[in-house]
């Protein structure tokens, strides 16, 4: 075989690479989405803007990602808070014409919106259906580009709703290309595709490692002659909306670590895109947990209805079994925290000389009397990282310290608070703080603040999963990590 050349294409199966895969990045925080979800469901304000808001960003990505156009991150957010209208767009903030950046992005919204009611008419997926969506996200694409017999980048007519009638291996510029499914197989192969897919949906396989495997399998063919990114990420997300869940968008950011992810699958390791998936949809989760929901009442009765339930349901049994529900498995968390950072300290004896640093290790728990430290830090980081820190919900911290020999004083601060505007969910948190003196008079506001340029980990209170001390323990050594590299940074 030519080196330069990489088999894509395998005849499409699933095996026990796929469905060995974990998603517990994910498990970590659905139990929350469950009943954020239900909330939606039962007519409270805001499902319909969030999910509107969600449709935006992914027209918008998908075609960032595919090099459809460019567009400035600043105007992305306006186009998303606002909706596609041309006029919000300047001269520099993209490099098409606005008048067809529109029509593209509302192609991409459009699909997704065909995706939806799919899901909600109960359609079942056939290959007609893909060349439907297929033909909608390319209404105002009329060309692709392509390499001709001499090796030059040429621009042909692009074939809209119909497989592809000749081969679409890419070359990258290093010279190597990508081997996808011949035309003469694509027919029997989406068939597979789809015959698998019925068959391991009526199997309850878990819809990340699904939707992950059917858009992994999906690129391998290769269908069309354009456009098979955008329709991949579309099927992926039809299968986690049919599943209670959000669609699936890759933003611009996360284009490397994407197809990184998707080249490692066509080796038979499919647990990095498995993980992304599962990121990505708890990220889309998070988002959710930070857009608030409110019944909207017109009427002084109903106002009066709805403050006589809350009043009500504050003394319910119902309510009293939740909270304490919550705390136990709060209180969980922390012991978990506790323990790793407590086989974190061991570590660093083993590895760092006491004579080189004294090393210590400090907690307080919701109900200490010192919780409500590092407030002001919390709320500060809770802005970098774009969410609610509901200050008024239980909350406390960890601290390691490290005193060097020259009466200099680092705190590596992990706060564990609360997340968004539910009660279920905690995020930990982290930052670091210096100061030269150690004296117990040292206001904690003089303190040099360094932040920790890490999201946060956040966790369901709904349900620990089994794997949740593991991600904890891998979260809290990343934090250590870059926390001694910060005190290196420091130490003149």
């Amino acid at each position: 075989m030519n080196m330069k050349n990489i088999e894509v294409w395998k005849p499409i199966s699933i095996d026990t690479n796929w469905l060995g895969c974990e998603t517990s990045r994910f498990d970590d925080l659905a139990p929350s989405w469950y009943k954020k979800r239900k909330d939606f469901e039962d007519g409270k304000n805001g499902y319909e803007e969030f999910l509107t808001k969600l449709k935006r960003q992914h027209a918008i990505e998908t075609g960032i990602v595919e090099k459809l156009y460019d567009l400035n991150e600043g105007i992305t957010e306006t186009l998303i808070k606002e909706g596609f209208v041309e006029s919000y767009i300047s001269h520099n903030d993209t490099n098409i014409p606005p008048k067809k950046l529109m029509s593209y992005l509302h192609d991409h919204f459009e699909a997704m919106d065909f995706i939806f009611d799919l899901v909600k008419s109960e359609r079942e997926l056939t290959k007609s259906f893909i060349k439907e969506l297929h033909q909608l996200i390319t209404r105002h694409q009329d060309y692709t580009e392509a390499i001709n017999g001499l090796g030059e980048r040429v621009s042909i007519k692009l074939l809209k709703g119909e497989f592809k009638t000749s081969d679409n291996n890419p070359r990258r510029e290093n010279g190597v290309v990508f081997l996808y499914c011949p035309p003469v197989h694509v027919d029997s192969e989406m068939d597979s595709l789809i015959s698998i897919y019925n068959e391991y949906s009526k199997k309850n396989l878990n819809p990340i490692i699904l939707a992950a495997w059917f858009h992994h399998a999906f690129t391998q063919i290769h269908p069309f002659q354009d456009g098979n990114g955008r329709i991949a990420r579309l099927l992926a997300s039809l299968i986690l909306i049919k599943n209670g869940l959000l669609p699936f968008t890759v933003k611009r950011t996360e284009k490397a670590k994407y197809i990184g992810a998707l080249e490692t699958a066509d080796n038979e390791e499919p647990q990095d895109l498995v993980s992304f998936f599962s990121l990505e949809q708890k990220k889309s989760i998070e988002n959710a947990l930070n857009f608030k929901t409110e019944r909207k009442l017109d009427s002084l009765s109903d106002l009066a209805i709805l403050f006589n339930d809350k009043v009500s349901d504050l003394a319910s049994k119902k309510k009293i079994r939740r909270e304490r529900d919550l705390k136990k498995n709060r209180d969980k968390v922390f012991d978990i925290i506790y323990n790793i950072l407590g086989d974190i300290k061991e570590e660093l004896f083993e590895l760092i000389p006491y004579d080189k640093a004294k090393i210590g290790i400090a907690s307080s728990k919701p109900d200490h009397n010192n919780y409500y430290y590092h407030t002001h830090q919390i709320t500060e980081y809770a802005n970098t990282h774009n969410y609610y820190f509901n200050r008024n919900l239980p909350r406390g911290w960890f601290g390691i310290h490290f005193t060097l020999a020259d009466n200099k004083k680092f705190n590596l601060i992990m706060t564990v608070h609360h997340y968004g505007y539910e009660d279920d969910v905690l995020a930990i948190g982290s930052f670091l703080e210096y100061t030269v003196s150690l004296g117990d008079d040292v206001d904690e506001e003089d303190k040099n603040l360094i932040p920790i340029n890490l999201e946060p980990f956040t966790i369901s209170l709904d349900g620990i999963s089994e794997r949740a001390s593991s991600n904890l323990d891998a979260y809290l050594h990343d934090i250590l990590k870059i926390g001694l590299t910060i005190i290196i940074n420091e130490i003149n």
